[in-house]
């Protein structure tokens, strides 16, 4: 046994990948030659990834315009000012608005895993939006003739189609993005809103088989974005019980950027059930100084005095790069991050005698 070690998924782009896409913004360069700049990142990602030492890679969603919204990507039925999520260096990012349904969607995953695929033997891990996040899609005053339930049988159905596409297309796991949940404690301190959010993804993980379920994992973070985070001041306490609830098979906990690792690593033993795995942050993305393979071996032998080894992975917090003109890290910074945690999570190992 060893301990498994994955990354969380966006990379930042290339240089030229971020030139057209502003090129491709302002009419300058087409859609062909924008896919075929996104097609060489993702190439170039995963020979980088493979340079880590990775035994997981991911196609570091460079053909992503975010981790939220890949799904909306040129569909029909959408106005601009949707639901608004404020950072704590005070820039907000913006969701779009739903005006009109069926709601489906126009882009699903498996396209994204099927390419990172094609240029690797390795195992390739699939990042999702968690429907709990689309479902700020739907505006507070309703559409006509398309009510919130109906909005919602839609969307599980096309969060299932999501994630399926991906286990069926050879997905090493698929993980749920759920940056909104610990979101929703700031939005809803009664914890409500987390509860209406749990349940609406359980609606979809319950579809799947255990089987299934143990290739599905859950990502939780308090938000990164340009050096930001939107709710590192809500307690790991009052998220911890109510997310694994999940029916899920692994989560992937944002730790290396919490002041008191300690307390939020008991939290985890106490809340921790049977049969699942929880994949620590060992790296900050936020934090610009690259950490040290012994930090990170010191940060998993940590962990691993409350959570049981066959129980524990190690990850990265956060994307370095969630959204595509996120350029607060560098390339280079990343991969050595990465590097760090991969090596520091085979020192772990071997001092644990795995």
């Amino acid at each position: 046994m060893t301990i498994p070690t994955e990354p969380i998924g966006s990379i930042p782009r290339p240089p030229e990948l971020l030139a057209a896409l502003a090129g491709h913004a302002d009419g300058r360069i087409g859609d062909e030659e924008l896919a075929a700049r996104q097609a060489e990142a993702v190439a170039e990602t995963i020979t980088r990834l493979e340079g880590t030492g990775s035994p997981v890679l991911v196609d570091g969603e460079q053909s992503k315009p975010s981790f939220a919204t890949y799904p909306i990507v040129g569909l029909a039925g959408l106005r601009p000012d949707g639901a608004v999520i404020p950072f704590a260096d005070g820039h907000t990012r913006q969701l779009p608005c739903l005006t009109s349904g069926p709601f489906r969607y126009a882009v699903h995953a498996e396209k994204y895993l099927r390419q990172a695929r094609s240029h690797t033997g390795l195992p390739v891990k699939q990042a999702v939006i968690a429907p709990s996040a689309l479902s700020l899609l739907y505006p507070a005053d309703g559409i006509d003739d398309y009510p919130r339930k109906a909005f919602l049988d839609d969307l599980v159905d096309e969060a299932e189609a999501d994630i399926r596409g991906c286990l069926e297309a050879g997905a090493h796991a698929v993980q749920l993005d759920f940056t909104e949940g610990r979101l929703s404690l700031k939005l809803d301190p009664s914890g409500g809103l987390l509860g209406d959010f749990v349940e609406l993804n359980n609606r979809v993980l319950e579809r799947f088989s255990q089987e299934e379920r143990a290739r599905i994992g859950v990502h939780t973070c308090p938000g990164g974005d340009l050096d930001s985070t939107h709710s590192l001041d809500v307690d790991y306490a009052d998220l911890l019980p109510t997310l694994f609830r999940l029916q899920a098979g692994n989560f992937y906990v944002q730790l290396a950027g919490e002041p008191d690792q300690e307390r939020v690593l008991s939290l985890i033993g106490g809340a921790l059930r049977p049969g699942v795995r929880v994949f620590v942050g060992v790296i900050d993305p936020i934090d610009p100084l690259v950490e040290t393979a012994e930090q990170v071996r010191d940060r998993v032998l940590a962990a691993a005095r409350h959570i049981p080894a066959d129980q524990l992975g190690t990850c990265d917090d956060c994307g370095f790069s969630p959204f595509a003109d996120d350029t607060s890290t560098s390339r280079d910074t990343a991969f050595a991050k990465i590097t760090a945690r991969v090596r520091g999570t085979a020192l772990a190992a071997r001092a644990l005698g795995l």
